[in-house]
């Protein structure tokens, strides 16, 4: 049942996205089911942001636009490339703009519920801010989609004494301490984000799924695509994919060192995507005849994809970072596919083993994934249908978008 007491939603994320613009998508899946339930939902997010496909056109800050009964208010913010300064400029300059309208955005959206959603914490003392003006009423939920400032200081190699993060690390302090839940994509972070000044029991996991209708409304792979994807499984009788970015996060040599084990026998591998890892591993791979790259595909033509192959290797390099755990959107497409997959990413959290939906192997190590597959290929048909069956049921069962947005909307009635 939903809490009558809330009515209003307001959710602050710079990025923040739909299915015509591109990503990020969470925000808007996430306010859509709630508007469904009858709440009004009010987004404000910059009006250019790189993760999406196409940014809206704008006259003024706080333009309105309404998609799918979400209400969307854009800051005008200027644009950028890459993670450079210009990147940086634009958060201050949309933090800025919401703190000095904090009030007017108090008393016009009236929110019961204030979510901050930035990917970097800054947008905490908005939030507080804001909640000032509704006198209290309103409740903070800050949300953690990558572990700032530690991001940008381990996988960025920025300085522990640059400024910025030391702008950053007091603004992750604070929503610790200032937040009434702190809702995590990364089921491991309580205990770091505890130390930081969280208080037991105002931490709330909840990872990202899949939208069901995503897998039913689907759109057929490019024809030239699926005309050299038929003529690959007659020369193959088993498929391994890996789709998504190509860069170097996803351990790919090691996969591809494998595949020589394989070379001129009946397993194939595709590489689906691009990136700018992709050229070294097409050097990589030359004069094999078992692994072929295909351009990237339109999300609506995953499902098509997964459905024509075998087994789908998910991989990663290790990293210090998946110490707080991991949440890879491949991953759960890859589940909902109904495909064995093959696990090659040290985190305290794996999917794969509690659901029995494939097999882990040790990252980093060309010989465990020339094991991992050997294993796999030697499975009864049987067996591996029933590991992709054990993903399907999981997915459908806990990471659906409806699933996660009632998870989510506990967090609401934390006390």
């Amino acid at each position: 049942m939903k809490n009558r007491a809330i009515k209003n939603i307001l959710l602050i994320n710079h990025y923040a996205g739909s299915p015509d613009m591109g990503m990020e998508f969470r925000p808007y899946y996430f306010a859509r089911e709630w508007v469904k339930k009858g709440y009004r939902v009010d987004v404000i997010a910059a009006s250019y942001s790189h993760l999406r496909i196409s940014n809206p056109k704008i006259n003024k800050d706080f333009e309105e636009q309404i998609i799918d009964g979400i209400h969307y208010h854009w800051i005008h913010t200027i644009s950028y490339e890459g993670n450079g300064g210009k990147r940086a400029l634009t958060m201050f300059q949309f933090v800025g703009k919401l703190w000095f309208n904090a009030k007017n955005i108090a008393q016009k959206f009236q929110p019961d519920v204030i979510i901050t959603s930035s990917t970097y914490p800054l947008d905490t003392y908005v939030g507080q801010r804001i909640k000032k003006y509704t006198r209290g009423k309103g409740k903070l939920i800050h949300e953690i989609h990558d572990m700032w400032p530690i991001v940008p200081v381990e996988i960025g190699g920025m300085s522990p004494k640059h400024p910025f993060i030391k702008i950053m690390q007091k603004a992750e302090k604070s929503f610790c301490c200032n937040s009434d839940a702190v809702v995590s994509l990364l089921p491991c972070a309580e205990k770091y984000l505890i130390k930081r000044g969280l208080r037991q029991g105002k931490f709330v996991h909840v990872p990202n799924g899949i939208l069901e209708e995503e897998w039913l409304n689907i759109t057929p792979l490019p024809e030239k695509m699926q005309q050299e994807l038929t003529g690959i499984k007659k020369n193959h009788k088993f498929l391994i994919c890996f789709f998504g970015s190509i860069t170097i996060s996803y351990a790919l040599d090691y996969l591809i060192d494998a595949m020589k084990q394989f070379n001129n026998t009946e397993v194939g591998l595709l590489i689906v995507g691009n990136g700018n890892y992709k050229n070294k591993l097409v050097e990589r791979a030359a004069g094999m005849n078992n692994i072929y790259f295909f351009e990237s595909i339109s999300k609506k033509s995953v499902p098509v994809l997964l459905s024509q192959v075998d087994i789908i290797y998910i991989g990663a390099i290790n990293s210090r970072m998946f110490r707080f755990g991991i949440c890879m959107n491949k991953l759960f497409d890859s589940m909902m596919s109904g495909k064995p997959i093959l696990y090659a990413v040290h985190a305290p959290n794996n999917y794969i083993k509690d659901y029995h939906c494939g097999i882990s192997v040790t990252p980093e190590s060309t010989e465990a994934l020339v094991e991992g597959i050997q294993k796999l290929i030697g499975m009864p048909k049987e067996k591996l249908e029933s590991m992709g069956k054990n993903g399907k049921d999981a997915v459908m069962q806990n990471f659906t978008i409806p699933v996660l947005s009632e998870k989510f909307e506990r967090a609401f009635k934390k006390k």
